[in-house]
């Protein structure tokens, strides 16, 4: 059975990447979209590629998922459109790189407001709507740097983890109140997305590599995921109802080594990066 068929599923950050590549499958599956990103124009464009593709029908916003208000009015926007929504997919993100030291305070808000706070308001705004569908899911996307650590991205690790905690505590609660919505926390590695390049950079330690070496490095040795090998991943955790989706070899390498080392590891990444 085709569990997305005519299903209304509502993604931030659905302009490319990983949300591009969640629209795309999801089409093909026959299902409703509400697409949100904070850029409206890319947005066009993958809107008319899901129609194409065989999406049932969709609807495009323009969003930034760190306006808390701006968020809830999509959700009701959503739900007063559709009638109904079944899945939140909470994807929109952004990355910096740069030692504690350096890291103004300015960047550290800014990342956190769209990959911790940007999570919160999407769980919350839908949430409601969700329960009152005969089965709902929350998709919040954390990292593989929300099971690990590393030097240079204090932020994104901070932001990362609690979407993680986040998840889990509400799929708890959820589970006590036996609520038909369930709750997955997803750990993508390192996934061919535009995220590196678009992402803010400061000083960072151990490290001699020009920040546009370090892209490249990003791109061409850690990024070996394709955004369509992730999405479909994430599909299936879906639908067989996953707490925790692993995306990639590395991230189920780094979910392993977290279990068995969960201080050693980060020694271990020290001498190497050292």
């Amino acid at each position: 059975m085709n569990k997305f068929e005519q299903a209304v599923i509502a993604i931030t950050g659905a302009s490319s990447g990983i949300g591009a590549a969640l629209a795309y499958a999801l089409s093909k599956k026959n299902a409703r979209l509400a697409l949100s990103d904070i850029n409206g124009d890319a947005l066009n464009a993958v809107k008319a590629e899901c129609l194409s593709l065989g999406a049932s029908a969709v609807t495009v916003e323009t969003l930034d998922v760190a306006d808390s208000s701006a968020v809830n009015q999509w959700a009701d926007s959503v739900f007063s459109h559709f009638g109904q929504v079944n899945v939140v997919i909470n994807n929109a993100g952004v990355s910096l790189t740069g030692c504690v030291e350096e890291t103004s305070d300015k960047d550290f808000h800014w990342l956190m407001n769209i990959n911790f706070w940007g999570v919160v308001y999407g769980s919350k705004a839908f949430l409601p709507y969700l329960k009152q569908s005969e089965w709902g899911h929350v998709v919040n996307v954390s990292s593989l740097f929300g099971l690990i650590a590393i030097p240079n991205q204090s932020a994104y690790n901070a932001a990362k983890f609690a979407v993680k905690g986040f998840s889990e505590s509400l799929r708890m609660e959820l589970e006590i109140e036996k609520s038909t919505v369930c709750v997955s926390c997803v750990h993508p590695g390192g996934v061919k997305t535009n995220i590196a390049n678009s992402g803010r950079l400061g000083r960072v330690v151990g490290r001699q590599a020009s920040h546009e070496e370090m892209k490249k490095e990003f791109n061409q040795k850690l990024a070996r995921t394709t955004p369509d090998q992730a999405a479909a991943i994430i599909l299936k955790g879906i639908e067989h109802k996953t707490p925790r989706i692993l995306v990639g070899v590395d991230a189920k390498i780094g979910d392993v080594i977290q279990r068995i080392l969960p201080t050693g590891y980060q020694k271990l990444i020290s001498r190497v990066m050292g």
